[in-house]
């Protein structure tokens, strides 16, 4: 039966012992990496928390002649989410301008139902606030235009 019988090959196992070390070393380096890629994160997220939730709200200024001539009442028009509210509206008009809203006005409009040939579709609904500040301040949004 000594041919079916298991030799020890001493050779075999020093490989095994290395690869071993490589692998620790490899799991080692891969922890470092993402330490690293963790501190980038947390620093990106802090650039970009500047704003908060800010332009998700305004999404940007609306700029016609008829909402130009509105900045003489100090009003100020801007598309904004279709999810958003006046509170949010005005906490965001605050944290990007630095400027308090008085009073925020909101129009809902209702995406048309268009047609492309036989097809039928619906363009997205949007939503537009009329933001009234204080009197004295003024947002430089027309400028340039």
């Amino acid at each position: 039966m000594a041919i079916f019988g298991k030799k020890k090959n001493t050779d075999k196992d020093a490989p095994k012992k290395e690869t071993k070390k490589v692998e620790s070393k490899a799991k080692e380096v891969k922890e470092e990496k993402k330490e690293a890629v963790e501190t980038k994160d947390v620093k990106e997220t802090k650039k970009s928390k500047k704003h908060g939730l800010a332009y998700k709200h305004l999404v940007k200024p609306l700029i016609t002649e008829k909402a130009a001539n509105l900045g003489i009442n100090n009003q100020y028009v801007f598309i904004v989410g279709v999810n958003s509210n006046k509170v949010e509206i005005k906490k965001a008009i605050n944290e990007v301008y630095g400027v308090k809203a008085t009073n925020v006005n909101i129009i809902n409009n209702e995406g048309k139902v268009v047609r492309r040939g036989r097809y039928t579709g619906k363009r997205k609904d949007t939503k537009k606030a009329i933001v009234t500040i204080e009197k004295g301040k003024s947002l430089n949004i027309y400028e340039g235009v």
